[in-house]
């Protein structure tokens, strides 16, 4: 079930109490509320995210497994080999690896995962990393299902350390691992469970200095790293991989970003380049989901992964400007290929009454593996159903496929439910990849869709508003001080407000005709400026009076800056309920 808008309920007296402890805007004390941040200390830590506040690694498990071995391996300078996945989680982990590693002062085989080996840490890759003489390797944002490598490996004489924020199956013997780092171990006792990969190798990594600092492994010809300036990195894998912005990721994001606006990074700053991010313009938590992030996947989504970690890993400006060219076209190869299996996907469900259903599943022979992912959150935003979307390659007979949740279904469940049709799959509740035989697709999606309405229906709200207040009322000191609510992103969305019976004193559709661009008119007669992306559709006209939801944000243009409000969605007055 659906509805279109709600405005969140909150004890107006909290309300006040928490504006007056703080000194924020009513509206403002209404947002933390909704984030369940009351009085005290818990709001004030959250509007002042601090590297000082980020929890010490205690029970975290696999780690004290994992840390006599690697102070062994720095202080005897062996050879390591970094496995990442080739995703930006993947790639940012195996880089802060890797530059963590080195600076110990252990020598490094990095190896990033490509598509055409299939899913996560393969046989090959361990094989790959005995034959370069490595006596240790690290895998980062896969490795927790990838027995048969760690056994390759382990076979060798070479244990496997596994960080990883992947779901961990139930198995009726222990990992054959030498550490299994994951906060979903049921074991694990960190208070945190929503880090991603490179988050975790921050706070490894961070654990191995000290424990090498408590031995005196650092001196003035090895002089102990900074490992606040991975933080970027962190960011980055943390944004782009959609896990909570919250608790530590919120803290390790924050001053990540500001790392990033330095533009440090000589491989950052030539994505920023060709992404045409000026360098007046601030990197934000949009930026990395919207131009970072897209070209640091791109190499992985076509292939293999290793032209994310050679940007990333590049020392000056012109290797990075190098890579840089060679990703922006990978990432416009990757769109022109996104688009067309979006159309053929669209046009294969014309047929299979979507709306009618609990969940999508479509597949298609000659589609890219690397991009169904991308395919399938499309889909979730058109039909809001869970979507499967499959790749099916006739030369190798498999067929390889990324699923993506919607209201609070629990995909990882689901897939396990229907797990009799799959050879492999893996991931978490809300993104999942699996493969098959193409045999076995139209049994999968009976048991799946069986298995998604099993869970129930659930209420699933479009557009939950923090606060309805007056257009009157939105000021540049409201937009900038709900700015400070910042990273947001999935666990901490952007606030959203609710005004009513606005009236439109102009509004015209710009840029192909998909969005909006509307002049309104408060209840004093002020004109304030909207923009509303991909509502082109729903202009209302000059004259009529609206309900909109949206983000009020403070611009800049020209060397002026001026209020302008991010409309997320409007009706006409009384529809939005």
């Amino acid at each position: 079930m659906s509805t279109d808008c709600s405005i969140r309920v909150h004890d107006d007296a909290l309300v006040d109490e928490l504006m007056t402890e703080l000194g924020v805007h009513k509206v403002t004390a209404r947002c933390l509320l909704g984030r369940g941040l009351e009085k005290g200390a818990p709001a004030k830590a959250f509007l002042e995210p601090r590297l000082s506040k980020l929890r010490p690694p205690v029970g975290l498990a696999g780690l004290t497994d994992a840390l006599p071995r690697l102070v062994l391996a720095a202080q005897q300078g062996e050879r390591v080999g970094v496995f990442g996945d080739y995703d930006v989680d993947g790639v940012t982990t195996a880089t802060l690896l890797t530059e963590a590693l080195e600076s110990f002062g252990m020598r490094v085989v990095t190896r990033v995962a490509s598509r055409k080996a299939g899913y996560g840490f393969t046989v090959e890759a361990a094989q790959e990393f005995v034959d370069a003489g490595c006596t240790l390797i690290l895998t980062g944002d896969c490795g927790t299902s990838d027995i048969p490598s760690i056994e390759r490996a382990a076979a060798h004489g070479v244990p496997v350390i596994i960080i990883d924020h992947h779901t961990v199956p139930s198995a009726d013997r222990p990992h054959p691992s030498l550490a299994l780092i994951n906060p979903f171990r049921a074991d694990s006792e960190f208070p945190f469970r929503g880090m991603a990969s490179v988050g975790l190798a921050f706070y490894v990594m961070g654990a191995l200095r000290t424990e090498l600092r408590s031995v005196g492994h650092f001196s003035a010809k090895r002089p102990e790293p900074n490992v606040t300036t991975w933080l970027d990195l962190v960011a980055m894998g943390t944004v782009a991989d959609l896990v909570p912005l919250s608790e530590e990721n919120r803290i390790m994001t924050s001053e990540g970003l500001r790392h990033l606006n330095r533009r440090a990074r000589p491989g950052v700053d030539a994505l920023l380049e060709v992404a045409g991010v000026k360098r007046s313009e601030p990197v934000t938590e949009r930026t990395i989901g919207w131009k970072l992030g897209p070209r640091l996947n791109a190499p992985g989504r076509l292939g293999d992964a290793g032209a994310a970690l050679e940007v990333l890993r590049a020392p000056d400006r012109y290797t990075a400007q190098a890579a840089a060219r060679l990703i922006e076209t990978l990432n416009n190869e990757r769109r022109s290929e996104q688009d067309k299996v979006f159309v053929e996907a669209m046009q294969l469900l014309e047929s299979q009454s979507p709306l009618e259903q609990s969940a999508i599943v479509v597949a298609g022979e000659g589609w890219a593996h690397g991009v169904v992912g991308i395919i399938a959150s499309r889909l979730v935003d058109e039909f809001h159903r869970p979507a499967v979307v499959i790749a099916i390659d006739v030369e190798t007979g498999e067929a390889r496929g990324s699923a993506r949740s919607f209201g609070g279904i629990n995909l990882y469940n689901a897939l396990e439910a229907a797990s009799e049709n799959l050879v492999r799959f893996g991931g978490h509740a809300a993104a999942a990849g699996l493969s098959m035989l193409p045999i076995h697709i139209n049994s999968f999606r009976e048991r799946f869709l069986e298995a998604v309405t099993a869970q129930g229906p659930k209420t699933v709200i479009a557009y939950e508003c923090d606060a309805e207040v007056g257009a009157g009322e939105v000021s540049e000191r409201l937009a900038n001080e709900l700015q400070t609510l910042a990273p947001f992103g999935k666990g901490n969305a952007e606030p959203l407000l609710m005004s009513r019976n606005v009236e439109v004193k102009d509004s015209r559709r710009v840029g192909d005709g998909s969005h909006l661009k509307l002049t309104l008119k408060d209840e004093h007669g002020r004109e304030l400026s909207g923009i509303a992306f991909g509502l082109g559709e729903k202009d209302p006209g000059a004259g009529n009076r609206i309900d909109v939801a949206y983000m009020p944000a403070v611009t800049q243009w020209a060397g002026r800056k001026r209020l302008e409000l991010s409309i997320k969605n409007l009706w006409l007055t009384g529809e939005a309920g």
